[in-house]
């Protein structure tokens, strides 16, 4: 499996990102936002940070780059994309995700550690996870109060396309949403960082499952 981890002017989960896929055996490398072609790429990973100083919003800015026509032409052709973070926040700014990041309900920067239920096991993200699991997964951020208007959230909720939700919801989101997918099921985004949780060094691996995921998804539809 080869894997982009895009490193937008600000991001600074990027080689974080990095260091996880690589403790999988995934030949990944970090690749600028001016590049403009990512067929040789497995998947697609959108790291956390703060792309272009996060000014006018959060992605906005990072949804214009150069490496975002080949993003979404990567996920037309099926690809995995997955956003973390600010990468979520680009994604649903690049409407490749629906829904909007808004700041938290509480306003404030939030840096802690959070529950999450699994709310769709069957997905390239969670096949890993036993049904009943729940997981511990750091999070770090400002905006990542998810909202999507009645009629999206009817259909995230019928297509079960939310992934991930808050057990105690910490910004405010919309039905406890911490990670959705897109209805194909191949573009992803979430607020928590998996990739902060598969080191032992932490004292957290309950995102090692995250990755063992996309890695078992990938390799059977190769």
């Amino acid at each position: 499996m080869k894997a982009a981890v895009i490193s937008f002017p600000g991001s600074n989960c990027d080689f974080d990102m990095l260091y996880a896929l690589q403790d999988f055996g995934v030949d990944a490398q970090i690749v600028s936002p001016k590049q403009t072609d990512l067929k040789d790429f497995d998947a697609i990973f959108l790291p956390g940070g703060f792309s272009y100083g996060d000014y006018l919003r959060t992605g906005a800015i990072a949804r214009f780059s150069p490496i975002m026509s080949a993003v979404t032409q990567a996920a037309n052709d099926g690809k995995v994309i997955v956003g973390i973070c600010n990468g979520f926040q680009i994604l649903t700014e690049a409407g490749l995700l629906p829904g909007q990041l808004l700041m938290n309900a509480n306003p404030g920067f939030i840096c802690d550690e959070v529950e999450l239920s699994i709310a769709n096991h069957e997905t390239a993200y969670t096949n890993a996870y036993e049904t009943s699991e729940s997981i511990i997964v750091p999070i770090a951020h400002g905006e990542g109060n998810y909202f999507a208007d009645d009629v999206t959230l009817e259909k995230l909720e019928a297509n079960n396309q939310i992934v991930f939700r808050y057990v105690n919801n910490p910004n405010g989101s919309v039905h406890d949403i911490a990670g959705i997918m897109n209805e194909r099921g191949n573009i992803f985004g979430m607020m928590p960082h998996p990739e902060r949780a598969v080191d032992e060094v932490t004292g957290n691996i309950d995102g090692q499952n995250f990755f063992k995921s996309i890695l078992s998804s990938i390799l059977t539809n190769v």
